[in-house]
C-alpha cells in the first residue's frame, strides 16, 4: 500500500511528510542519493505507525534552487511564487536578489519583494533607494514590519505555494510566525557587530495558511549560485534586456566589449540600470571562470 502526500520538512536525507489524509510521517528515501525538496509531492509506503519509505516521485511544476561548480541546494518544489524577503537592517545585497531573480524568471514563478522592518524609518529611504530599479521593471515591492503588522502580504500570498527567499537576518522566521502564530518559527536577534544575520532556519518547512495556501520558509543564505544556468538562461532572467535578444551585430554577443551591442546602447542611453548591468555581468562572468 503507498499513500500520496506532499514533502513539509527537508532534513537531509530526512523527510516530513504530510500525506493526503492529513497524517505525518518520518519519511527517508530507499536509495543513498536525495532528490527531494520541500513541497515535492510523493508516494510512501508505511513502515511502522509514523515511518516510511519514499516510494515513488511524482511530477513537479517548478523547482527553485540554487548551484555552483560542486553542488546543488534544493529550496523548494512546486512553489508557484517566490517572496524575496530584504529589510532596512542589516544590509541586504542587491546582487543576491538579481540572482534570485533569475532563478525565479526561469522557473517563471511570480515575484514578491518584501522590504521589511520599515519601522525603521532613519534606514527607510536607503533601502528603498535600493529597491528603486527593481520597481521599476514591474517587480511588485511591499513595505511592511512584520514585527507590528504582517496583514498586507496576506492577500499576495491566497492560492499560491510561496516560498521565502532571503539574506539571514531579514526577518522571514518573523513573517512567518506573524503570519501563522502557531507555527513557532525561531527567531534571533541581529548581530550588529557583523552586520549580518545568524541563521535561525535550519532546514525549509511549509506551513498551510489554509486550504488553498501555503508559505515555505527556507535557510537565510549569504549567496545564490546560478551554475545551472546557460548565458542565455541569464539574459532571458533579465526583463530589460529581452528587447534586445537577437538585435545585437554578433549573435554570440556576451554583452561586454562587443561592438554593435543593443544592451550596451540601452545601457549608454540610460534605459537600463547601470548597477543591474553590473549584475548581469558578474553572473555571467563567473560562467567563465
Amino acid at each position: 500500500m503507498t499513500l500520496a502526500g506532499s514533502i513539509v520538512a527537508a532534513f537531509g536525507r530526512h523527510y516530513e511528510v504530510e500525506t493526503d489524509d492529513g497524517r505525518r510521517w518520518q519519511a527517508m528515501p530507499r536509495g543513498k542519493r536525495s532528490i527531494y525538496a520541500c513541497g515535492d509531492r510523493v508516494r510512501i509506503e508505511p513502515a511502522s505507525e509514523d515511518q516510511a519509505r519514499i516510494a515513488d516521485h511524482l511530477p513537479r511544476s517548478s523547482l527553485l534552487y540554487r548551484s555552483d561548480e560542486w553542488k546543488q541546494k534544493l529550496i523548494a518544489a512546486n512553489a508557484t511564487q517566490v517572496v524575496l524577503v530584504v529589510a532596512t537592517e542589516p544590509a541586504f545585497s542587491t546582487e543576491l536578489l538579481s540572482r534570485a531573480l533569475v532563478a525565479a524568471e526561469h522557473d517563471r514563478l511570480r515575484v514578491v519583494i518584501v522590504l521589511n522592518k520599515c519601522d525603521l524609518a532613519d534606514r527607510l529611504p536607503a533601502a528603498r533607494a535600493q529597491l528603486a530599479s527593481f520597481a521599476a521593471l514591474g517587480y511588485r515591492v511591499l513595505e511592511l514590519s512584520a514585527r507590528e503588522d504582517a496583514a498586507p502580504l496576506r492577500p499576495l500570498l491566497a492560492d499560491q505555494l510561496s516560498v521565502l527567499v532571503g539574506q539571514s537576518g531579514m526577518g522571514k522566521s518573523t513573517l512567518v510566525n506573524a503570519l501563522i502564530p502557531d507555527a513557532g518559527a525561531a527567531t534571533r536577534e541581529i548581530s550588529t557587530a557583523l552586520d549580518s544575520g545568524k541563521h535561525t532556519t535550519t532546514h525549509a518547512r511549509l506551513y498551510r495558511l489554509d486550504a488553498a495556501s501555503a508559505i515555505i520558509d527556507s535557510p537565510g543564505l549569504q549567496e545564490f549560485g546560478l551554475a545551472h544556468l546557460s548565458f542565455g538562461d541569464i539574459e532571458d532572467g533579465f526583463p530589460e534586456f529581452r528587447q534586445t535578444l537577437g538585435r545585437c551585430r554578433f549573435h554570440d554577443c556576451r554583452h561586454a566589449a562587443e561592438p554593435g551591442c543593443a544592451v550596451k546602447t540601452l545601457l549608454e542611453a540610460g534605459a537600463i540600470d547601470g548597477r543591474r548591468y553590473e549584475h548581469f555581468r558578474a553572473i555571467t562572468n563567473r560562467l567563465n571562470a
